[in-house]
Parts: C-alpha cells; sequence; structure tokens
C-alpha cells in the first residue's frame, strides 16, 4: 500500500505535467518493478532524469533503508521534488540534484550501488550514463516498452555489462560481466 501523502505527490506531479496521465496506480505498479529489481543488500540508488519522481520516489517509500539521490536538469523539476521529499519527511535519506548526468558522472563516477532510470533517453546513452554510476558490483534497471527489444548485445557488452533475466518484462536488469 502506498501512502496517501506519497499518491498526493504524485497527483500533483501529474496536475504539473511531469508524469503522463497513466492512472497512479497503474504508475506506482510499474515503479514498483524497479523496487523489485533492487538487491537487498544495496546502500545507494541513483535515479536518472528524476522528472516528476518516478520511480524514485516510490522505491523511497518501498525501501527506506536506501540512500537516494534524484537527479534532474530542470530546475522546475528538482525545485518541487525537494518541496516534496520535505513534506515527506525524506530529507534524510533522498538528495535532489539538478545537474546534467554527464556533469554528476565527472564528480560522482562509480558512486553508487544502483542506478534507476524511466524515460532518461535513447537506450544506448542511458545505459552508458548508467554504467557509469555504478561500482562495478553494481546494477542498472532502466524501463521498458510495453513491447519489443531495444537492446543492442554487443553495445551493451562493450560496456562491461550482460543483460540479466527481470521477473516483470517492465524493467531490463543489467550487471557487469566480471562481477
Amino acid at each position: 500500500m502506498v501512502s496517501a501523502d506519497l499518491v498526493k505527490v504524485l497527483h500533483e506531479s501529474q496536475r504539473l505535467g511531469f508524469l503522463g496521465d497513466r492512472a497512479i496506480d497503474e504508475v506506482v505498479a510499474h515503479a514498483r518493478s524497479f523496487v523489485e529489481a533492487i538487491p537487498a543488500d544495496t546502500l545507494t540508488v541513483v535515479d536518472l532524469g528524476a522528472g516528476g519522481g518516478i520511480p524514485g520516489l516510490v522505491v523511497a517509500h518501498d525501501r527506506p533503508d536506501l540512500h537516494i539521490t534524484l537527479v534532474d536538469r530542470r530546475a522546475k523539476r528538482t525545485d518541487f521534488l525537494s518541496r516534496m521529499v520535505r513534506r515527506l519527511g525524506w530529507s534524510d535519506r533522498v538528495v535532489v540534484i539538478e545537474a546534467d548526468v554527464e556533469s554528476l558522472i565527472e564528480t560522482a563516477p562509480a558512486a553508487f550501488d544502483v542506478a534507476i532510470a524511466r524515460g532518461f533517453g535513447p537506450p544506448k546513452m542511458t545505459i552508458e550514463y548508467a554504467s557509469k554510476l555504478v561500482r562495478p558490483t553494481g546494477r542498472v534497471v532502466i524501463s521498458e516498452p510495453p513491447e519489443g527489444d531495444r537492446w543492442d548485445t554487443l553495445q551493451v557488452a562493450e560496456l562491461g555489462l550482460c543483460r540479466i533475466d527481470d521477473r516483470t518484462g517492465q524493467v531490463s536488469i543489467f550487471e557487469f560481466l566480471d562481477r
């Protein structure tokens, strides 16, 4: 069950145009596929292109043991997310950063256990950036479209990653080959 406070935050995000028009319960269900893909021993997560807070806020709700960094380059969205994190009382474990992911890679390479992304950008760019932010023992979890496979096995392998099976089909999970 998702808290009423989080549901209000997600409705506000949707009203502002930061989320699509899918029903909030469907948005939360999809975000929970990210939660399921995060190993139990994870400590830090970065959400690339956090936008309206999905999946990062749902991950923070369901996994209060994690320290989560929400990254977006648009000030309007990061201002909103910062206010919502304070409203939810999560400021001690959720950080919002207004930055281009490329600059985050420069300042915090391999700093996270898991990188997550939903609608960040083209697949090749998303996985490349995410892989630079996670530790060699880390994991990358990326949202999938309803149909089709968009991952070039050779491009994934060139980054030193392999795709592992997921249970939902809603996300793809990648780990480093030499893990």
